[in-house]
């Protein structure tokens, strides 16, 4: 089959769907691959590379190609661009995506990476929000203390005594634990928070501390039985309370704070109010990971920098992963074309097969439907 790789056209999107790596495999898998002149150039994979693995560079990846992949899904006129029965795989940020309905129509079998179930053991190797969410907690420590105005490291000078950073780290999933591991190796003491009470080993395991919130009896039983069952903790209204003020103590005395809680199809969750913004010292520094879905912290704009009135500053940085987009576009080619090898029976033919559960978790329209529930 053909397959596409167009460049990328959302403001600020500097990686790309597939290197010269990933391309070589598909090539030598018996696809012939051709690409949008540039399309991998911001991400340092210039169009010769392709062409030395044997891709085609041109000016349109769209016509002929049978499948497009992309970093993110294509929008407005590109979509116009997709032949029948194409199939692209892409992350749609399906829940909030306006468009679905243009690409049912125009019968495009769309598969939403987001979409993956995290929880099946096959999928791990195609999984683009861990891959990515690992570069952005590391990165999101090293653009926090380019904007931080002391050190991370303690240090013993002739001059005197340069105190740690005190960072707080808020969501200790992927990002939040690469972020943990990240600011310990620069030399800040750490200290990070979840509403799971599950994560407290994996924090202090990286040496970081976990700021404990006392728990009832009840309380330890439902988590143990959640952690051991392999579902959600559900913490009562007393638990979030007391939960909120560790929170507020340990922010309002942090140095650097780094909120990484994303969930998915919905809007981040408000972790950091302005009063707690308020009480803390002046050159402090809160980069918000979630704030291209709302943000996580009262205050925060997406694509600025805020400074507030007590000398905080509040970094809305999007897509963080595009800061490493060398790297963050290595992985995402590698989860790609992992999950491409699902689409092709033992027999190397196309097949959407929507009783495979990684296929059908991820298949958002085809047939002339949109097949995601929304709402």
């Amino acid at each position: 089959m053909q397959i596409g790789i167009p460049t990328e056209t959302v403001a600020g999107e500097s990686r790309v769907a597939a290197t010269p790596e990933t391309v070589k495999k598909l090539i030598n898998a018996g696809h012939s691959v051709v690409i949008e002149r540039g399309a991998g150039v911001k991400a340092a994979y210039i169009d010769s590379a392709y062409e030395q693995v044997g891709a085609t560079i041109t000016d349109d990846a769209y016509t002929g190609s049978q499948i497009i992949l992309k970093v993110r899904a294509p929008k407005g006129d590109e979509i116009q661009k997709l032949a029948a029965n194409t199939t692209v795989v892409a992350m749609f940020d399906p829940y909030r995506n306006p468009e679905l309905d243009q690409f049912a129509s125009q019968q495009v079998s769309a598969f939403a990476l987001e979409l993956l179930p995290r929880t099946l053991s096959r999928a791990q190797n195609m999984d683009v929000l861990s891959s990515q969410a690992n570069l952005a907690g590391y990165k999101s420590v090293l653009l926090a203390a380019a904007e931080y105005q002391r050190m991370f490291p303690m240090l013993m000078t002739a001059a005197g005594t340069v105190k740690p950073a005190r960072v707080v780290i808020m969501g200790v999933g992927v990002a939040g634990l690469q972020a943990i591991a990240t600011a310990k190796r620069l030399g800040a003491v750490v200290e990070a928070t979840d509403l799971r009470p599950t994560a407290k080993d994996q924090v202090e395991s990286l040496g970081g501390k976990w700021l404990d919130v006392p728990m009832s009896p009840e309380e330890q039983q439902k988590a143990a039985d959640a952690a051991k069952n392999g579902y959600g903790w559900m913490p009562g209204e007393q638990y979030i309370k007391d939960q909120a003020a560790i929170v507020d103590k340990a922010v309002s005395n942090a140095d650097i704070v780094i909120t990484t809680a994303l969930l998915p199809g919905r809007n981040a969750p408000r972790l950091i109010k302005a009063e707690t913004v308020a009480k803390m010292k002046p050159g402090s520094v809160i980069l918000d990971m979630a704030v291209e879905t709302g943000g996580n912290v009262e205050g925060s704009k997406e694509g600025e920098t805020v400074v507030t009135e007590n000398g905080v500053k509040i970094l809305g940085i999007p897509n963080i992963p595009g800061t490493v987009a060398t790297e963050a576009s290595a992985l995402y080619a590698r989860n790609v074309f992992n999950f491409l090898e699902t689409l092709f029976d033992k027999d190397k033919n196309f097949a959407i097969n929507q009783e495979d559960e990684i296929q059908k978790a991820l298949l958002v329209t085809h047939g002339g439907q949109v097949l995601l529930k929304r709402g």
